[in-house]
C-alpha cells in the first residue's frame, strides 16, 4: 500500500481545464471522460427543443409531433438546469398550443401552466417572454381554456411582467391578459380585480410603439364587455392618452386606438360624453381618409358608437363635418366595411328632421341606394333598408327625396327578391311602410301599385289621402294608367285595401270607374249583343 501510494504521489500534476485545480493527470482523463456524457447530454436536448420549436412553426408537422407525444418530452425540459433549454421548450409549447385548441388543451391536462407560472417569477426576461407566450396561446382559442391560466394562478404573476424593464416582456404580458379579458366579461373582471388596469395604462404610455399597440388592445378588450369595466378603464385616464394617439403616424396603433374608444363610447351617454370631450373631432374625420382600411372602418365604428346615443350628440357629428365624411366614407368602402357607416348615417336621421335632412344635403342618399342594390351580404342590404328607411320617414319633403331616387322601387325588389333573408325583408317592409305613408309624391308611388297587398294598402292609402285635394293629381291619375291598376286591385271586401280602393272610387264619376274596371270591354260586348237595332 505504502508503495502503491508513494508511485500515486510520485505522479506529476498538472491543472484541470474543466476546474482550475491542481490534479493528478491520470484523474483528469477520467473527469473528461465523465463531462464529455454530460456535455453531449445537454447538446442533444438543445437541438431536440430547438428542432421542434422549429418545426412547431409548419402546420404539417403538427400532427407528426403530437402522435410523437411531443408534449410530455417538452414538459420536463421547462425546468432544466440550462436556461436556453427551458426558453426553447417554453416557446415550442407556445407554438403547438397556438395550433389548435386540441393541443392547447393538452398543455393544460399535462399540468404544464402551474409550472410556467412558477418559472414566470423565478427566471430571466427571456423564459418569461417565452411563458407568457404560450399562456396567451392556450387563452386565445375558448373561455374554458382561458380560465384554466386563471386557475393556475397566472394573472399576479404575468401583472407583475408589466412592471419589467424589458418592454418585450411588458408586451408578452399585456397580450396574454388581453387574451384572458376578451372572451367573457367575468374573465375581464378577473383581470381587472388583478390590478392590470392601472399598469397597461402605464405601458400605452412608453414610446415603444408596439407595446403602445397591444396595451391599447387589452384594454380594448377590456371595456367591450360592459359599462363598469369601460368605467374602469376611463377612471385610470386612459381616454385622454388614446385620443391624443388618434392622430398618430402608426396605422396599426390608429387602429387599436379607435377600437378602445369605440368600446367605452358604446355603453351609454355618460361614457360617450367622456370620449367626445376628450376632443376627438374632427381630429377621428380625417382617420376616415386614412391609407388604412382597418384605421378607417374603426374609426367609422368609433363615430357610430357615439351617434347612437342622443340627438346632441348626433348634432356634434353633424356641426363637425361628420355627415359628409361618412357619406365619402360609405361611397369608397366596400362589403363589411360599408356597415358602420350605413348605421351612422341611420342613427344620425332617425333623431329628428333636420338631422335627417343633413343626410340628405350631403348626397347620403346614392350610397345608401348603391349598398342596397349592389351589395351581395343581405345584413349590409338590411342596414341600408333601415337606414334609408329613418331618413325619408319624418315628412314629404324627406319621403320626396327617397321616391325620386328611385329608392321605394328598389326596396320593393329587395322585399321581393326570393332570396332575400327574413331580417331584409322585414327591414324593407318596415322602410317601405314608414316612408310611403309620408310621401305626397304620388307619380313616384305607382310603380309600387304592383306591389303585393300588404305593402300595396299602404300605397293605395297614401292615394285615397292625397287626391281628395288635389284636382291635378286626380287627373294625372287617371292619364298615368293609375285609375286602371286601382280598379284591378283584387282586394277582399271588409279589408282596408278594399275600402281604401271605394274611397278612391268615389273620387270619380261612375262612368269614368266603370270604364277603367276590367269586366267593361265584356259589358259594352253584352249591351251589344242584347242590342236590338231593328226594334224586333
Amino acid at each position: 500500500l505504502k508503495s502503491h501510494c508513494r508511485a500515486r504521489a510520485s505522479e506529476p500534476l498538472v491543472i484541470d481545464r474543466s476546474t482550475g485545480c491542481w490534479a493528478p493527470k491520470c484523474t483528469i482523463g477520467m473527469s473528461r471522460a465523465v463531462l464529455q456524457v454530460f456535455e453531449e447530454y445537454q447538446k442533444a436536448r438543445v437541438t431536440f427543443v430547438q428542432t421542434v420549436a422549429d418545426l412547431a412553426t409548419r402546420p404539417q408537422n403538427i400532427d407528426a409531433l403530437q402522435n410523437a407525444g411531443v408534449m410530455a418530452l417538452l414538459r420536463p425540459l421547462l425546468l432544466d438546469n440550462v436556461a436556453s433549454i427551458q426558453q426553447s421548450a417554453a416557446l415550442a409549447l407556445g407554438r403547438l398550443a397556438n395550433y389548435s385548441d386540441e393541443l392547447a388543451e393538452s398543455v393544460v391536462t399535462h399540468e404544464i401552466l402551474p409550472q410556467l407560472v412558477y418559472s414566470l417569477s423565478q427566471q430571466n426576461r427571456f423564459y418569461k417572454k417565452a411563458a407568457a407566450f404560450v399562456l396567451r396561446s392556450v387563452s386565445k382559442h375558448s373561455p374554458q381554456l382561458a380560465q384554466a391560466v386563471v386557475d393556475s394562478h397566472a394573472l399576479a404573476a404575468l401583472v407583475t411582467c408589466l412592471e419589467e424593464f424589458d418592454p418585450s416582456v411588458k408586451e408578452s404580458a399585456a397580450w396574454a391578459l388581453g387574451y384572458i379579458a376578451r372572451h367573457t366579461k367575468e374573465l375581464a373582471q378577473t383581470v381587472v380585480d388583478a390590478g392590470a388596469v392601472p399598469l397597461l395604462v402605464l405601458c400605452f404610455q412608453e414610446p415603444e410603439l408596439t407595446l403602445k399597440r397591444i396595451a391599447a388592445s387589452a384594454l380594448s378588450d377590456l371595456c367591450k364587455h360592459s359599462p363598469e369595466l369601460a368605467q374602469t378603464v376611463v377612471d385610470a385616464g386612459a381616454v385622454s392618452l388614446l385620443a391624443k394617439d388618434i392622430s398618430h403616424n402608426d396605422a396599426p396603433l390608429k387602429r387599436q386606438v379607435c377600437s378602445c374608444l369605440a368600446q367605452i363610447a358604446k355603453h351609454s351617454v355618460d361614457l360617450a360624453e367622456v370620449v367626445v370631450e376628450a376632443e376627438i373631432f374632427p381630429r377621428i374625420l380625417h382617420c376616415l381618409k386614412d391609407i388604412d382600411e382597418f384605421v378607417r372602418k374603426n374609426a367609422a365604428t368609433c363615430i357610430r358608437e357615439i351617434a347612437r346615443h342622443t340627438p346632441d350628440l348626433a348634432k356634434l357629428i353633424v356641426n363637425a363635418g361628420g355627415v359628409a365624411a361618412m357619406v365619402d366614407y360609405i361611397t369608397e368602402a366596400r362589403g363589411n366595411n360599408r356597415l358602420p357607416g350605413i348605421m351612422t348615417l341611420g342613427y344620425i336621421a332617425a333623431f329628428s328632421e333636420t338631422l335627417a335632412l343633413a343626410v340628405v344635403v350631403s348626397k347620403g342618399i346614392p350610397p345608401l341606394k348603391d349598398a342596397l342594390i349592389n351589395e351581395p351580404e343581405d345584413h349590409l342590404k338590411a342596414a341600408s333598408a333601415w337606414s334609408l328607411g329613418q331618413i325619408g320617414r319624418h315628412s314629404p319633403d324627406h319621403a320626396r327625396a327617397l321616391a325620386e331616387a328611385d329608392v321605394l322601387r328598389r326596396l320593393l325588389a329587395v322585399y321581393l327578391h326570393a332570396d332575400s333573408s327574413e331580417d331584409l325583408q322585414l327591414k324593407a317592409k318596415r322602410a317601405l311602410k314608414s316612408v310611403i305613408q309620408k310621401c305626397t309624391n304620388l307619380p313616384a308611388l305607382e310603380p309600387l301599385l304592383e306591389a303585393p297587398p300588404n305593402v300595396l294598402k299602404y300605397v293605395v292609402q297614401q292615394f285615397a289621402k292625397v287626391l281628395p285635394g288635389d284636382a291635378a293629381a286626380r287627373r294625372a291619375f287617371v292619364q298615368s294608367g293609375g285609375l286602371q291598376k286601382i280598379q284591378e286591385v283584387n282586394a277582399e271586401v271588409g279589408s282596408k285595401l278594399y275600402d281604401y280602393v271605394q274611397e278612391i272610387n268615389t273620387l270619380y264619376p261612375p262612368d269614368i270607374v266603370q270604364y277603367y274596371s276590367p269586366n267593361y270591354a265584356e259589358t259594352l260586348l253584352k249591351k251589344m249583343d242584347d242590342f236590338n237595332p231593328t226594334g224586333q
